[in-house]
């Protein structure tokens, strides 16, 4: 399958919001010990690794990974600071911020050079 380079950054994006839904299933599933939220991990991550294999057909993976490894952890940040009720701190705010630049860098490097 060769995408556009739009498409394949929307499977990326893809990739990003199965990701953070596994990370937030995994958390649910209490070690494992309750089904559903393990079998909606598994699901999830087995989705974000399919997705990010077919960005990969057309985007480098210099910039794949980082930006969905990045994308990621951002997204699992602020939704357990938003939706989990975990602490904020300023420390986190400015990581996060720096993890949106990175990825912000790295796609116009990515625009670039192609």
């Amino acid at each position: 399958m060769h995408a556009p380079l739009t498409e394949a950054w929307l499977l990326v994006g893809g990739a990003i919001g199965a990701e953070t839904l596994a990370a937030l299933m995994l958390r649910a599933s209490d070690g494992f010990t309750r089904a559903l939220p393990t079998l909606a991990a598994l699901g999830a991550f087995a989705a974000a690794f399919y997705l990010v294999s077919l960005a990969l057909v057309d985007l480098p993976v210099s910039s794949v990974y980082p930006v969905w490894a990045g994308g990621g952890t951002a997204a699992v940040a602020l939704l357990g600071v938003i939706a989990l009720g975990e602490r904020a701190h300023v420390l986190k705010a400015i990581g996060i911020v720096l993890v949106v630049a990175g990825i912000v860098t790295l796609n116009l490097a990515t625009t670039a050079a192609a």
